[in-house]
């Protein structure tokens, strides 16, 4: 007697169960919780033309810089919640006084900026303090629903197919801190000869230090968030990466250790841009690594866990085209289990393609409770 197909799919793992096509999307997905935009409010409802309601949104990003009063109590007089993204290690202004701060590469002198993109070297104190002290003054200044951190990776261009990751830091600072909590002794040689050294002996133990090092300001943004706002989310948006792309990049090139960080977050946001990423014509390689994420760290999708998956996927083009036609798509992929939240990248590019607004507001009412 034949076993008839939905038996055996019963049979299968959860994360076997990831198909190709399309689920049915006219009934509402309770399990969402946040459908939002990223990157601005739309004029519509900024002016005060239409509400959130009507797009199917309940919540807005934008970057911290770019929030005033009058737009947070706007969201939550309609309702919804307002985020605001936190760039960490990205202040490439403050290298103009503090030239110490630029990441040191292997050869002993300041790596360039890869792609234009311009980190700071993790263990400069002077900018660790000075990152902490913005993230209190806009917690304490602004009512907001969370604050997602941003950049917050070692000097690298990687939001791209072809990522350009150098090995750093090497400053004399990282390398005294190092040799001090890992008890490893480094020959007094010069910087290209114990960074080769490290690479080539103790790059494992390095690559564990530096996602410590990582994690530790990941702990002190939550002790600030629960100090000053604890109503509000600590959030990240990371590297989609599984351990094994890239060689293993996510941890030994980036330093993001989403295991180290993951008691310290509520909500962690992979940045799936399947198009900028190479996989424009393949958007069910959104749900994949979303998967992989929630198998990773063993979640399901029920509201007592914790951190929660609300991923970012692209709309907008960037690197290759996003499709319309592939729009509904990216969108169900991102809003099936384990994903609690989505939000779209990004509203400024998005808003000259009224084609994709109608389907990504037609999707959020849809599946709106």
């Amino acid at each position: 007697m034949k076993i008839p197909i939905c038996v055996t799919l019963v049979l299968l793992p959860y994360s076997l169960l990831v198909v190709a096509g399309p689920q049915e999307t006219h009934t509402p997905r309770h399990h969402i919780e946040i459908r939002a935009v990223y990157g601005g409010i739309p004029e519509p409802i900024m002016d005060g033309r239409e509400k959130l309601d009507e797009w199917g949104l309940n919540s807005v990003f934008l970057h911290s810089r770019s929030i005033r009063p009058e737009m947070v109590e706007l969201i939550h007089s309609q309702g919804g919640r307002i985020f605001a993204e936190f760039n960490t290690l990205h202040v490439a202004d403050f290298l103009k006084e503090h030239p110490d701060a630029a990441p040191v590469g292997p050869n002993g002198e300041p790596s360039p900026p890869p792609h234009g993109w311009q980190g700071i070297c993790p263990s400069h104190e002077e900018y660790r303090r000075f990152r902490m002290t913005e993230f209190r003054n806009l917690l304490t200044n602004l009512n907001l629903d969370g604050v997602w951190l941003d950049y917050h990776h070692s000097h690298a261009s990687w939001e791209r197919d072809d990522p350009v990751m150098p090995d750093t830091c090497f400053c004399d600072r990282c390398l005294k801190l190092f040799s001090e909590q890992t008890g490893i002794d480094l020959p007094l040689v010069t910087t290209r000869r114990k960074s080769r050294l490290i690479l080539d002996r103790y790059r494992q133990q390095w690559t564990e230090w530096r996602c410590r090092l990582f994690a530790d300001w990941v702990r002190e943004f939550r002790e600030i968030v629960d100090e000053v706002s604890p109503a509000a989310l600590l959030g990240t948006y990371h590297n989609a990466w599984r351990d094994s792309d890239f060689g293993g990049a996510r941890l030994s090139k980036l330093a993001i250790d989403i295991q180290a960080q993951r008691q310290y977050l509520d909500v962690i946001s992979p940045m799936v841009y399947h198009a900028r990423f190479g996989h424009a014509d393949d958007p069910h390689w959104i749900l994949r690594q979303i998967q992989w994420w929630a198998d990773y760290l063993g979640l399901k999708g029920k509201p007592e866990e914790s951190p929660w998956i609300w991923p970012i996927v692209q709309l907008s083009d960037w690197g290759k085209e996003v499709g319309v036609s592939d729009i509904e798509l990216v969108l169900d992929y991102a809003t099936r289990p384990p994903s609690r939240g989505v939000m779209v990248f990004a509203w400024g590019p998005l808003r000259k393609q009224p084609e994709k607004i109608e389907i990504l507001q037609r999707y959020y009412r849809m599946i709106a409770p």
